[in-house]
């Protein structure tokens, strides 16, 4: 089976903009670093968030307590 030629193209998911998946965008699926930077800040600033009820950290988990029977 042959080999496509066609290069396969995404919109950045911050911008927008239309890039090549390819070495030329080494920073994909984002056009550039600083678009990969923005996204990073929105995911630290709590802009983006994954839908959910919020799950506890493990430290602060009911199954560490000493005193609850284990399974």
């Amino acid at each position: 089976m042959p080999k496509s030629s066609v290069t396969p193209t995404l919109n950045c998911p911050t911008c927008k903009k239309p890039i090549e998946w390819s070495n030329k965008f080494p920073f994909k699926p984002f056009c550039s670093e600083r678009c990969k930077l923005i996204d990073l800040g929105e995911w630290a600033s709590e802009g983006h968030k994954i839908p959910g009820e919020s799950v506890y950290d493990d430290v602060l988990s009911d199954d560490l307590d000493p005193n609850k029977p284990r399974h």
